[in-house]
């Protein structure tokens, strides 16, 4: 997509005094192809903080490749690293708090605020973080890591533990021009181990345009051991929408990861439909969502040619944008029950003649604007809004299986649509992100992919933002 700000001088200069932020798109470093067995490979990873995690992190980092730069007053904080960086090849090496050494970089940095206890403790962020933040290579990550606030027993527990994500997400804002990112992950006591697949993740490119979000990893739905390359081999995904856009890019990843990925979409979209099912070896199964027989029909396909489904993307969506003074019957009642209603159809079909197999992955596609809202979005925001409470009340209900639901909220994307809008509309729009610059269809679809994972088995009942840290609704 075009980007005014980079090809006119004079458009740049004025926004430059504005003081929004000048975009620099190659400085988001984006992953290309599978899952890799070491994702963090040659990277190096500051660990610091207050709390109980470093024998996790010594494992999770060491084998996913990166080397460890443990922060510590002596070199007993480096024990619980030696035995998997000799087992790893990746030897951790100590540096004094408050101090970063004279051409030192990192790539990321992980903060382990499980310790926490008061506000007083949240100094240590300021002590350990402020001389690296200028430190921190582009495309780098902040993952700030802490128990959740609503289990401490203790209210100024619960205050120190909410610092946390102001905290990260203040950050998040201060190195966004540099297309780095921070996120912080709150962990429930007994669900360190489902941690691996959650830091791989944001520690690598496929969170690019991922940035100011909390995590929650719970011990809610059963889980098994996750593999860590061809995540989705044996699987079966559903994909709506998947002619183009956000649902095509989708359709792409899953199919990298080894899914056999069914594209659903309207019959008069058989052509593009078909082509991107072809190329990714795929099938076609066309139906109109809204159809009254659509849940029985797509339940139907799916187990008599694949004998059930593993993953459902509720990515079809529609807008019909008015003032509600404005907005007619059929205009309210078309965004209302694409983007909502029929989720909730098909997925309660799928649930009850139980196609969707133990272990499955819900994802539906909300919207920034469905948190925020959006003039002219009543429909629309409605729709999106109550997904968000329809995975949040869904995943308890079905964790006994094994099964996930999450939502995934995506900002401003660059599409065909976002590129049809106003000059001054679409600029605007880009400039709203920490990182100064519009997602793509792929920036989703690496979301989509990797809550659809056996490794995210500890988020569940979320809403994820991706909008690269979105000055409203982030």
């Amino acid at each position: 997509m075009t980007d005014l700000l980079l090809e006119n001088e004079n458009a740049r200069k004025l926004v430059k005094t504005l003081g929004l932020p000048i975009p620099v798109p190659e400085k988001l470093a984006r992953s290309k192809g599978p899952y890799e067995e070491r994702p963090l490979d040659e990277k190096t990873v500051l660990v610091c903080g207050v709390g109980g995690l470093q024998a996790t992190l010594a494992q999770i980092l060491t084998k996913a490749g990166a080397y460890p730069l443990v922060v510590g007053t002596s070199d007993a904080v480096l024990e619980p690293f030696v035995g998997p960086g000799e087992a790893w090849a990746r030897p951790p090496r100590r540096v004094e708090p408050g101090q970063a050494p004279e051409g030192e970089r990192v790539d990321a940095i992980v903060f382990d605020g499980t310790g926490l206890e008061t506000p007083d403790d949240l100094h240590q962020l300021y002590v350990f973080m402020s001389p690296w933040i200028r430190r921190l290579n582009r495309s780098g990550r902040v993952v700030v890591i802490g128990r959740p606030a609503g289990d401490a027993k203790k209210p100024v527990r619960a205050a120190a533990r909410a610092g946390l994500e102001g905290f990260t997400r203040s950050l998040a804002k201060e190195i966004g021009a540099n297309g780095s990112t921070a996120n912080s992950v709150f962990v429930q006591e007994g669900a360190d181990e489902r941690l691996d697949s959650v830091l791989r993740f944001l520690l690598s490119p496929r969170s690019a345009y991922i940035s100011c979000q909390p995590f929650h990893v719970t011990k809610l739905a059963k889980g098994e051991e996750a593999p860590e390359t061809h995540v989705l081999g044996g699987k079966v995904a559903l994909v709506t929408g998947a002619a183009r856009g956000i649902g095509e890019a989708t359709a792409e990843l899953l199919a990298f990861e080894g899914a056999h990925v069914v594209c659903l979409d309207r019959p008069a979209d058989d052509a593009p439909c078909s082509k991107v099912a072809q190329r990714i070896g795929g099938s076609t199964l066309l139906i109109d969502i809204t159809d009254i027989d659509a849940p029985e029909r797509i339940a139907g396909e799916l187990k008599d040619r694949f004998g059930g489904v593993d993953i459902v993307v509720h990515n079809a969506g529609v807008t019909r944008d008015k003032t509600l003074a404005r907005m007619s019957p059929e205009q309210w009642d078309m965004a209302v029950d694409i983007n909502l209603g029929a989720v909730i159809r098909i997925t309660d079909r799928l649930l009850s003649d139980e196609v969707l197999r133990s272990g499955g992955r819900v994802i539906c596609l909300s919207s920034v604007s469905g948190i925020a809202g959006n003039r002219g979005q009543t429909n629309y925001s409605a729709g999106k809004a109550g997904i968000v409470g329809f995975v949040g009340a869904l995943a308890p209900k079905v964790a006994k299986k094994g099964i996930t639901v999450n939502a995934i909220a995506p900002g401003f994307i660059e599409t065909r649509l976002t590129d049809a809008m106003p000059v001054a509309i679409r600029e605007v729009a880009r400039r709203m992100a920490a990182v100064g610059q519009g997602g793509k269809p792929e920036d989703v679809g690496q979301a989509i992919t990797f809550l659809a994972t056996p490794g995210a088995v500890g988020l569940t009942g979320e809403t994820l933002r991706v909008c690269g840290g979105a000055l409203v609704g982030a």
